[in-house]
């Protein structure tokens, strides 16, 4: 008999939330509404439409929440946003939604967003699974690939000029850098037929509004951070594929260290896909540790 893995399913409910401001704020969920509720911050430049573990949430009772930052797919841009606008946008959604306090995911880039969170008190825990580390640390110099420090130099020395750069991008490249940077144990998952189908749309729907939603996301992340990491007192989990060559120069080793609370672990044979091969083991530990 021959069983199909299935990473990512639609979502249950889509809906928008208007903020304080009048803006909308996209967001999609899987699971029972009576769920726990766990929030996602999405990868860079996938829209809410691109969830994980799929039957996972179902059988954990999770309410999967995952949100489009301004600018992105359904989410009304703000122009010159930071951090932590970002976490008062979730600080509405919450109360507006009813999801009380919950654990937050922050995978890929949007790791930072959902450390930003946790710093401003909005998550009860926190999870970051393939995240962007700060790459613009001093400690991170040598270690980066000369392309890559390029771009954080420019994005440092140049941020308004770093952004016009990064809203050049289109869903089409972002996939075709996906797919060209990625392990084979990675493109198994990425290119799975029905998965492809999932995160083309995600990406097509994220830039829905054209890349400048991405440029700033971009130049938020490959900035220096403005959180004081030692000050976040929630339990943290911080996950890694050891073939993951592209998020961490050192798989989330230092990011560790700089919080008291966090646990890190590394998990062999999987890359950058690892939310999508491993969301059980994920999400059972992150509502172990949920306060």
């Amino acid at each position: 008999m021959l069983i199909m893995t299935v990473y990512a399913d639609d979502p249950v409910r889509l809906g928008e939330t208007r903020l304080s401001d009048g803006r909308l704020l996209g967001w999609a969920e899987w699971g029972p509404l009576d769920g726990v509720p766990v929030l996602l911050c999405p990868g860079a430049a996938t829209s809410r439409w691109l969830g994980f573990g799929a039957g996972v949430v179902e059988a954990l009772g999770v309410r999967l929440v995952s949100v489009d930052r301004p600018g992105l797919g359904a989410s009304t841009p703000a122009p010159g946003r930071t951090f932590s606008d970002f976490a008062g946008d979730i600080r509405q959604l919450r109360v507006l939604r009813g999801l009380e306090r919950p654990a937050v995911i922050g995978n890929s880039q949007g790791a930072p967003f959902a450390l930003a969170c946790a710093e401003e008190g909005v998550a009860s825990a926190l999870a970051v699974v393939s995240g962007a580390d700060e790459v613009a640390a001093p400690e991170f110099a040598s270690a980066l690939a000369a392309d890559l420090r390029g771009f954080v130099e420019r994005t440092q020395s140049d941020p308004v000029g770093a952004e016009e750069i990064f809203a050049g991008f289109s869903a089409d490249a972002m996939w075709d850098m996906v797919i060209s940077g990625s392990p084979e144990c990675d493109l198994a998952v990425y290119q799975d037929p029905d998965f492809a189908v999932a995160y083309r749309r995600a990406l097509d729907e994220g830039f829905v509004q054209g890349a400048a939603g991405y440029a700033r996301d971009t130049v938020l992340a490959m900035g220096r951070w403005p959180f004081v990491l030692d000050e976040i007192d929630v339990p943290v989990d911080i996950w890694y594929g050891e073939r993951d060559t592209s998020h961490s120069p050192d798989h989330g080793a230092l990011l560790a260290t700089r919080m008291s609370s966090a646990h890190r672990r590394v998990v062999p044979g999987i890359g950058g896909a690892l939310l999508w091969t491993h969301a059980e083991s994920i999400l059972t530990s992150l509502l172990g540790i949920m306060r």
